[in-house]
């Protein structure tokens, strides 16, 4: 079977498309029929060494994929040959076929499409459990997404209006900011050409945001809190900026702020509940056509570094997918 293959830490650039083994199944696994990957930016993370769990090469980067099961471990039960599942994976996603714990295994809903199935799990599972279970939105406050365009950054928009939050987006550029009109955002802040500290005071009478969503970090996190409301919650998703902030922890105290981190693989392990308890939430909104991804482009396997780059670059909105075989529907 083919596969994008990471033989060294250096990034996207060790990466190579060619010929591996065909996995089997341990005891409680399945093998899947990858028909399609959903690209992120924590897979040039794995691939330069620096993600919280970190495989050591040769490996494939991926982690969502859907697809059609081909083979069931010993011990798994109520799962057929041939049912379609959206699966978590710790990586290997980039490939023709996966092996995946089946704990880690959720069933396509009727009508969802490979691609839709793949561009899910990460980004819409994040922003839900940073959003309902960490920040415990309430409808009314005011959100602010850091980042609004991206592929996390989407999701927390939409989710955010699913809530009932009043939402306002930061982006660079008005095409971007856009993309995050179309998707419920409220109010809209041009990174490249405003002040993001100031016009948060201004979109909130000067009371300052209730919760903001940041997977970019840099300085956008130092407007952030300066510009927090009282018992304000800040949510630390990832650092898409390349910069990884200081706190100064007595600006904490001033205003009694949270700053919360949001390590979302993590639930399937430590706390699998919450995970499954937000997946059944987001399916039911998908299914009653309240959310839907936003896939910007789709590249087939063997272009899957291109992929990689265009999310590493910040050239994509929404989500990026590879399609495997004819996943692409």
């Amino acid at each position: 079977m083919k596969a994008i293959v990471c033989h060294e830490l250096t990034g996207a650039a060790a990466l190579r498309f060619e010929e591996v083994s065909e996995p089997r199944p341990g005891p409680g696994q399945v093998r899947l029929q990858v028909r399609a990957c959903g690209v992120n930016f924590a897979d040039s993370l794995i691939t330069r060494g620096q993600y919280q769990k970190q495989p050591q090469p040769p490996f494939s980067p991926g982690f969502e994929v859907s697809g059609e099961v081909l083979e069931v471990g010993i011990g798994v039960e109520g799962i057929a040959i041939g049912d379609r599942m959206i699966a978590m994976t710790p990586y290997g996603g980039y490939a023709e076929q996966v092996v995946v714990n089946i704990e880690r295994c959720v069933p396509m809903p009727q009508g969802m499409s490979w691609e839709h199935g793949a561009a899910f799990p990460v980004v819409f599972g994040t922003s839900h459990v940073a959003l309902w279970h960490r920040a415990r939105l309430r409808a009314g406050e005011t959100l602010v997404v850091h980042g609004a365009s991206g592929g996390v950054g989407l999701t927390a928009v939409t989710i955010g209006k699913q809530l009932g939050a009043k939402v306002i987006a930061t982006a660079s550029g008005p095409e971007k900011l856009e993309v995050a009109q179309k998707h419920g955002a409220d109010y809209l802040i041009d990174v490249n050409t405003e002040e993001v500290r100031t016009r948060i005071k201004e979109l909130t009478d000067n009371r300052g945001a209730d919760v903001v969503y940041d997977p970019v970090g840099g300085e956008l996190f130092t407007a952030s809190l300066r510009s927090i409301a009282f018992e304000g919650r800040i949510l630390v998703i990832g650092f898409a900026g390349g910069t990884v902030p200081q706190i100064p922890a007595n600006h904490l105290l001033v205003k009694n702020v949270d700053v919360i981190g949001v390590n979302w693989p993590a639930y399937a392990e430590l706390h699998p509940q919450v995970m499954t308890e937000s997946f059944r939430t987001l399916l039911q909104w998908y299914v009653g056509g309240a959310i839907q991804p936003h896939i910007s482009a789709t590249y087939p396997l063997e272009q899957g570094v291109e992929a990689l780059n265009q999310v590493i670059t910040r050239k994509s909105t929404g989500k990026i997918v590879i399609t495997v075989g004819n996943g692409k529907e």
